[in-house]
């Protein structure tokens, strides 16, 4: 019989949203905050924007480095969007969780039923909701970082995604800043109190 001791004693909290939802910015006052949390950065290939810093926003590599991690299944999960690869990479995350820590992922829906998979009874999955299509527009376009093409590329994959927000534990509505990231901390603290429970899905 095994002990009920083994495998991973930690949470991961994986936070997916629309381009232009507010994820980012609220990931990161997560992270402000005294949760004990502890953040997994991503990889990316795709360049920087502006103000992103290597190793705190994401680690960007190459697409070479990218595909020797997938051969080396250095990766927890990874993905494309558009038309540059995303991913998680495996040690780091595994060895917060044996230590008992919560994990932080900020990763799209794909991903996040990947670590779903994988971690079956230890994640816990939050959705946010831009308010509605048309306010998601609006933010896309003051971002003034996309092309009128891009924007609607994103408009098109956030409806997809959006349509995949069920699957989710939890869904919160990022219409005002303060009572999205209200609602996204008492998630997090009620979740990381609790025991690791099976979900039926």
């Amino acid at each position: 019989m095994k002990s009920k001791t083994e495998g991973p004693k930690g949470k991961i909290f994986i936070v997916s949203a629309p381009s232009g939802c507010g994820k980012t910015t609220l990931c990161k006052k997560l992270l402000k905050d005294k949760l004990k949390l502890y953040q997994s950065v991503s990889i990316t290939t795709r360049p920087p924007r502006r103000g992103e810093r290597n190793g705190t926003d994401y680690f960007f590599i190459s697409a070479e480095e990218f595909i020797r991690m997938i051969d080396a299944k250095e990766l927890l999960e990874y993905e494309e969007n558009f038309g540059f690869l995303y991913g998680t990479p495996k040690r780091a995350v595994e060895d917060l969780l044996r230590k008992g820590r919560n994990v932080l992922l900020s990763i799209d829906v794909k991903g996040a039923m990947n670590v779903r998979k994988s971690y079956p009874h230890n994640s816990v999955l939050i959705f946010v909701m831009p308010p509605s299509m048309e306010e998601l527009k609006n933010r896309l376009e003051s971002r003034e970082a996309d092309t009128a093409k891009a924007i609607s590329n994103r408009l098109k994959v956030a409806k997809q995604e959006v349509a995949c927000k069920d699957n989710y534990d939890y869904v919160v509505v990022n219409d005002r800043l303060d009572a999205a990231y209200k609602r996204l901390r008492e998630i997090i603290l009620l979740e990381g109190e609790s025991d690791a429970r099976t979900r039926n899905r």
